[in-house]
């Protein structure tokens, strides 16, 4: 069991999240990512059965999966709209688990896909900064000005670029003027942000959300982002391979984590054993599998 540390707690000074995500990955060997997405309806039913509240039962699920993958994994992925459907109250269960995520020394993303004009941006921001999330995803639609109050907090940002969905190719690979598709056009934004924050790794504090299930678009877009983390989901479960994720990497990389990639699963890991008394068992058995298997794929 490693020890605990925090990247970047909240309250400190704002840091290098990817110079911290790095070397979280670089610890751990493995870029591997948990993604916490818990469903009521899909928790163990002996969980649920054992609490008067969907909340309750989310509260103690997501720890349990904390509690599990953290020896194993860099990161976890908080997909903030499961917490946020149950009001106040999911939001504070999704507070406690991002403090004790961060207590376990894991890398937090919150996957919450903000994004809008910058005073706006601004107070999203701020929001995901005070709770405590080291990285957040945006939604760069609404240009450069939308992004940069989260990279001015110091917070790492991982900008939708080639997003894992099938019906995303309607925008994503349709053609400008200058014959580049939207998530060219979008790939050299971010690369253009990011050259104002390479940190003392050698990447970008401005990242890139690409689906593995889209490598096959991998090395034009690692060619425009060549200093950009990617946060890859799509692996496993939605049918990425290892091969789709090794296209996603930076080649002559000097450490696991330098390869410039985050690869995240969600549903092969918190649902392992979802009907057995076991469950948690299972899910740190799963955690660690994940873990080994991408840590095979990117090894310099």
């Amino acid at each position: 069991m490693r020890t605990p540390t925090n990247p970047d707690p909240p309250g400190a000074p704002p840091g290098h999240a990817i110079d911290s995500l790095i070397n979280a990955i670089d610890r751990v060997g493995s870029p591997a990512c948990v993604g916490i997405d818990p469903v009521y309806e899909n928790l163990p039913p002996a969980l649920t059965a054992s609490h008067a509240t969907p909340t309750a039962a989310l509260f103690e699920f997501t720890h349990s999966v904390l509690a599990a993958a953290a020896e194993a994994v860099a990161a976890v992925k908080f997909q903030s709209a499961c917490f946020e459907r149950y009001g106040h109250e999911g939001i504070a269960a999704l507070e406690q688990a991002v403090a004790e995520a961060v207590r376990l020394g894991l890398f937090v993303i919150l996957d919450a896909k903000r994004g809008d004009i910058g005073s706006t941006s601004d107070h999203y921001a701020a929001a995901v900064r005070r709770m405590g999330a080291h990285a957040v995803t945006v939604n760069g639609y609404l240009g450069p000005s939308g992004v940069r109050p989260f990279v001015g907090t110091g917070l790492g940002v991982f900008v939708l670029v080639r997003t894992s969905n099938p019906d995303s190719d309607e925008l994503q690979s349709a053609r400008v003027a200058d014959g580049r598709t939207v998530a060219q056009v979008v790939a050299g934004q971010v690369a253009h942000l990011g050259r104002e924050t390479i940190g003392s790794r050698g990447l970008a504090g401005v990242g890139a959300v690409v689906g593995a299930t889209k490598s096959a678009e991998g090395s034009s877009l690692r060619s425009i982002m060549p200093d950009q983390m990617f946060l890859v989901p799509g692996y496993g479960a939605q049918g990425g391979t290892a091969d789709d994720v090794r296209a996603l990497t930076r080649k002559n990389a000097r450490s696991i984590g330098q390869a410039g990639v985050v690869v995240n699963a969600s549903r092969s890991v918190i649902y392992a054993g979802s009907g057995e008394t076991n469950w948690r068992v299972r899910i740190h058995e799963a955690a660690l599998a994940f873990a080994r298997d991408v840590a095979r794929i990117v090894a310099c």
